[in-house]
Order: structure tokens, then C-alpha cells, then sequence
């Protein structure tokens, strides 16, 4: 079949010599076509770079365990009073996560990386020059603020749980190694230097800014809910104090759960969208990893007590074994995230609530001590899996323009294992 062009020559789709001609002499009155573009990655963002952007504020959190001793001597205070670096970094993460979400939602991704950057530079700076404990809270603080929306972006570019599993896995493999971190560069450099780990973070920014693709946007203009932000937080305030303060902590919370309940009502738009909270599968992919990291919070914080008092073992012994489960048990995550596309909704689910059932009852009926860290590895197996991949059935099971916000919300529900746990762990240990 031959075509006729507008200039009256006769051509041939399948002619090399008509499609050369066609490329190397383009129309009178028209310009040469653009050379084409470089390859990007399928998913925009590479897996390694978005883990880069992430995991340093697991390495962070952890970090500060084994330097409060040191802290709380140069700076003159008691270790009890140090505490409250590690009470407010791990505060303003949980409480900050569905916030960068909606501004991740209405500003972009170029926007919220660059200015969590520079929350995270600017207090980075402040805890390394920081002379008194309020300077260097307010450093941790902006450190949190800002490592809280470079995790949020992180997820919300991976898209896959692949991919996903690659920013979980490699934060609890830094979490877990954060305490030695911390103790390491405590005593060959200074805990300022272990309280620098977030920066790292920063190293990711140039890549992300160029290979990000856009995600979907809020228009600006439509009017921010800051009463439902401000409920929220301080819902996650108060569930965050449980710990410190069980009774008033718990009475605020149910009060202003109820208060939450009705701005919701009055504002089903609003900064907790109604559309989400009725998504059936949502709601219980957030309540299972919500499980899955109190469990696995709890046995950080019991197996490592129950081996020392109960088994005997001396602190390096058991500070040896339960890095090794640890890190076993957050490598191998990935491995289940990764092959979780073949395998049905339904099983993965089993294998999660199967292995995060056996893990607290192993830890508790366990006849040898192997076992307890087997347990632990388990825990945070099913812990970082559970996040890669339900993550993503939360995010693709709403409207697409609300799944910043999905991801936001289901990312708290896993930080608040963080908070939940550790209480649960003094309730049965004492």
C-alpha cells in the first residue's frame, strides 16, 4: 500500500529507504525531531537510592541508645534526662508522617525533599555545635521532622514490594545496627558524630530530585484541614506518652479519638479522608503491621532482658546474638517482599499472621535461648515484610489521589508499634 505525502512523493511504511529519507529530511517549514532522551528507570527513583533516602533515620533513631551516658556527662545532666533526645526523635517521627504526606500530596516530591534537606542539615548543625540539652533536643527534633518526610517520599516512590522491601529491609538492618553505631563512633570520634547519622540521608537528594517521577497532586488552593492535623497529632501525642504516662495517656487519647471521630464527620475531605477510612483493606493492612510492630517492638525490648536476668548471659553476648537475629531477620524480609507478586493476597497474609502468632509464643514458652533470638529474628521479619507489602495493597486500594495520604496514615499505624511495644514489654516483664 503507498501512502502519498504532502509534497506529492510517494511513500512506503516498510521502505528503509522512505523512513531514512524521513529522518534525515524532514519537511520544509518544520524543525528536526529532538534526539531521544535518556533511558530512566521504569520506577524513576533506583531501589538503592530510595533506600539511601530513608534508612539513615532508622540508623539515627537507634543510634543514641549507647550514647546517652556520654551525652548526659559533656553536658552536665542525668541519663534520665538524656532520655528525652530519643522521646522526641522518635515523637516527631510518628506524629510528622501523615503531615509530610499531605504536603508531599499538595506541593510534590521536589518540594518536600528539598525542604526536609534542609530541616535535616540545619539540625544536624545544631546538634553537633549544640552547647545545653534544649539545643540539641531542638536539633534531634528537626533531624526527626525532616527524616520523617525524605521516609514518607521514599515509600511513596517505591510503588512495588520490591522495591519497597529494600527501604524496610534496610532499615532494620541500620536499625539494628545503630546501637553499634553509636557506640563505636561515641568512642572513636565523638556522640556528636552519632547523632550526625541522619545526614546521611542527604547523599540521596541530587538522584531522587532527578529521577523522581511527578505523583499525583492536590490542587494548593484547596483549603488545608489544620483542626484534623492538629487532632491527629495530638491523638499520636498521646498514644506516643503511653509509655511514660499509661492512665493520663490513655484517658487524653480516647478523648480526643472521639474528638478525631466527629472533625471526620464534619470534614470527610479533610486531613483524615473518610474515603480511606472506609476502605475495608486498608483498614486491615494497617491494624496487621500495627500488630506485627508491636510484637516485634515488645520482643526488641523483652529477649534481650529475659537472656540477661533469666538465662544468665553477659550484656556483649547478648548484645552479639540479637544483632545477628536481627540482621538475619531483616535480610530475609526483602526475600518474601520480593517474591510476594506471586503469590496471592491471601498468603501472604497467612505467612504474616501465622509467623507473627508463633513469634510472641515461641519467645514465651521457649525452652532454650536459641530460640528466644530465633523468635526476635522472626519478629522483625514479618514486621519489615509486613510493611513492604502491605504498604502497597493500603496504597493501591484507594483513589489515587489519596494514597500519599494512605501511605502516610499506614506508616504511622507501623510507628506506633514503636510506642505501643515498649509499654507492653514493661507490663509483662515487671
Amino acid at each position: 500500500m503507498t501512502h502519498v505525502a504532502s509534497d506529492g512523493a510517494s511513500t512506503t511504511p516498510n521502505s528503509p529507504n522512505s523512513s531514512d529519507s524521513a529522518r534525515s529530511s524532514p519537511p520544509p517549514g518544520t524543525t528536526s525531531p529532538a534526539p531521544p532522551r535518556a533511558r530512566r528507570h521504569p520506577y524513576g527513583v533506583p531501589a538503592l537510592l530510595l533506600g539511601l533516602l530513608a534508612t539513615p533515620s532508622a540508623l539515627s533513631a537507634n543510634s543514641v541508645t549507647t550514647t546517652l551516658p556520654d551525652i548526659g556527662a559533656d553536658l552536665g545532666v542525668p541519663v534520665s534526662s538524656a532520655t528525652w533526645i530519643a522521646t522526641t526523635f522518635g515523637l516527631l517521627m510518628a506524629v510528622c508522617t501523615p503531615l509530610m504526606a499531605t504536603l508531599l500530596k499538595r506541593r510534590g516530591v521536589r518540594t518536600v525533599v528539598l525542604a526536609c534537606a534542609a530541616i535535616v542539615a540545619a539540625g544536624t548543625l545544631l546538634v553537633v555545635v549544640a552547647p545545653s540539652m534544649p539545643l540539641l533536643i531542638l536539633g534531634r527534633g528537626a533531624q526527626a521532622i525532616g527524616g520523617s518526610g525524605l521516609v514518607t517520599t521514599a515509600i511513596n516512590l517505591a510503588g512495588t514490594p520490591r522495591r519497597m522491601g529494600v527501604v524496610t529491609a534496610g532499615s532494620g538492618i541500620l536499625g539494628a545496627l545503630g546501637p553499634l553505631a553509636g557506640s563505636l563512633l561515641t568512642e572513636h570520634v565523638s556522640w556528636r558524630a552519632a547523632l550526625s547519622l541522619s545526614a546521611l540521608a542527604l547523599l540521596a537528594v541530587p538522584g531522587v530530585i532527578r529521577t523522581a517521577p511527578a505523583l499525583p497532586t492536590q490542587d494548593p488552593r484547596t483549603p488545608f484541614d489544620t483542626v484534623g492535623a492538629v487532632v491527629l497529632m495530638a491523638l499520636v501525642s498521646a498514644l506516643v506518652f503511653i509509655p511514660r504516662f499509661p492512665l493520663p495517656a490513655l484517658v487524653c487519647a480516647a478523648v480526643i479519638a472521639a474528638v478525631l471521630v466527629l472533625r471526620v464527620r464534619t470534614r470527610p475531605d479533610g486531613f483524615v479522608p473518610v474515603a480511606v477510612l472506609r476502605t475495608p483493606v486498608f483498614l486491615s493492612a494497617s491494624a496487621v503491621v500495627c500488630a506485627l510492630s508491636t510484637s516485634y517492638f515488645s520482643l526488641l525490648y523483652i529477649v534481650p532482658r529475659v537472656l540477661k536476668d533469666s538465662e544468665g548471659w553477659d550484656a556483649g553476648l547478648v548484645g552479639t546474638g540479637t544483632l545477628v537475629a536481627l540482621l538475619i531477620g531483616s535480610a530475609a524480609s526483602w526475600l518474601l517482599a520480593a517474591y510476594s507478586t506471586r503469590m496471592s493476597r491471601a498468603a501472604v497474609l497467612a505467612v504474616l499472621l501465622t509467623l507473627g502468632v508463633l513469634a510472641p509464643v515461641t519467645a514465651a514458652v521457649a525452652p532454650w535461648a536459641a530460640l528466644m533470638l530465633v523468635a526476635a529474628g522472626v519478629s522483625v521479619f514479618v514486621s519489615s515484610s509486613g510493611q513492604a507489602t502491605l504498604s502497597v495493597y493500603a496504597a493501591h486500594s484507594v483513589p489515587e489521589s489519596q494514597r500519599p495520604t494512605s501511605i502516610g496514615l499506614f506508616t504511622l499505624c507501623y510507628q506506633l508499634g514503636g510506642a505501643f511495644g515498649p509499654a507492653l514489654a514493661a507490663l509483662l516483664v515487671t
